[in-house]
């Protein structure tokens, strides 16, 4: 008897690239058995062509997409992609319990005292994470989602312009707790700190749901921009730069301007890292994080992982979804961008959600 199977493809449009993968679910879809990735590509794009997660130069970014295509060879044309900026809105939210569809209907009312823009400017969701009974009744307890809808539509022109088909719009956040939080880390409380050009998501999980969402406006492109800045060189050589110099490494005396930039950056962004796992803890304290994740390109920076852990004073891990899938011979060169490749991989298993 042949085994049905389904291809997906998730695709990430980054600040600095746009990234694809291809998974292969057996039959019963995500969690069944085991994947596989079959395909992985990424092409760099040009700076100023994505800016904040949401496309800004469109027929740019369309050529790129066109560029990914030819160059992964991927099967379909059907795409899931991501949001994830400071215009999307991730906050706890408690209902009167009712079915999943009853309380979508009901978000627009809820967002009216919840969000800055106008109601029918955004694109609404509700992701449940558990239920109770108090004093009213049985209620729903979940994450209202709002994103404004100008940077959903952006993103889906630009697909659209390269004559692929997004079929799920999912939130960042969520691809990175299904690409990161399986298997023993699905019965922990853990954070998730994807790092990347100028984006850093930080994704509280507890017992597999995300908890607690926060988009911060920066990332690895702000360090090399202080490298640039502190030097007064190119932006290339200061991304060159940065990485030969790190954190906490030595360095040439020359360079003590650039070590100083990037250690005052880095420290900048684990604070905010630092502050977020604090509010968490002091609405949550019988589920303190136990551990970190960390993902994205930006994270590959030399030391930065232990400045990390001893910031927050927690075991510091770096994210492989490539642990959790097999590994097809056509998408071996995967392997080299493990960090980078958690989102698209999170956004193709949202076929599921």
């Amino acid at each position: 008897m042949t085994v049905a199977k389904t291809r997906v493809v998730g695709l990430d449009i980054g600040t600095s690239a746009v990234r694809a993968a291809e998974i292969e679910f057996g039959s019963g879809g995500p969690g069944a058995s085991r994947a596989t990735l079959h395909r992985f590509a990424e092409i760099t794009l040009p700076v100023g062509a994505v800016r904040d997660g949401e496309v800004v130069e469109t027929s740019t970014v369309a050529g790129a997409l066109r560029q990914l295509w030819q160059k992964g060879g991927f099967s379909s044309k059907k795409v899931n992609i991501g949001v994830g900026n400071q215009r999307v809105i991730v906050r706890d939210l408690e209902l009167p319990w009712m079915p999943l569809a009853a309380i979508r209907k009901t978000l627009p009312f809820q967002a009216q005292e919840l969000l800055p823009v106008a109601v029918d400017s955004a694109l609404l969701d509700f992701y449940p994470t558990g239920e109770s009974v108090n004093e009213t009744g049985r209620v729903a307890q979940g994450l209202f989602v709002a994103a404004v809808r100008e940077t959903v539509t952006q993103n889906v022109l630009a697909c659209e312009a390269a004559g692929l088909t997004p079929e799920i719009v999912d939130l960042n956040a969520f691809a990175l707790t299904r690409a990161l939080v399986q298997q023993d880390l699905a019965q922990r409380t853990v954070g998730i700190v994807e790092i990347g050009a100028r984006i850093t998501t930080i994704v509280i999980v507890s017992q597999g749901k995300p908890r607690l969402v926060r988009y911060l406006a920066q990332g690895g492109d702000n360090i090399t921009d202080g490298v640039a800045s502190a030097l007064r060189t190119t932006q290339v050589e200061a991304e060159r730069l940065k990485r030969e110099i790190g954190i906490g490494h030595g360095f040439n005396p020359e360079l003590a301007p650039a070590a100083q930039s990037i250690t005052h950056v880095s420290t900048t962004l684990v604070e905010a890292v630092r502050g977020t796992l604090g509010y968490f803890a002091q609405s949550n304290p019988q589920t303190p994080v136990e551990t970190l994740i960390l993902a994205g390109g930006a994270v590959m920076l030399p030391g930065l992982g232990q400045f990390v852990a001893s910031a927050t004073r927690l075991p510091v891990a770096l994210g492989s979804p490539l642990q959790h899938l097999d590994v097809a011979r056509t998408a071996t060169d995967a392997r080299a961008v493990d960090s980078r490749i958690a989102l698209p991989v999170g956004l193709a298993y949202g076929v599921a959600s």
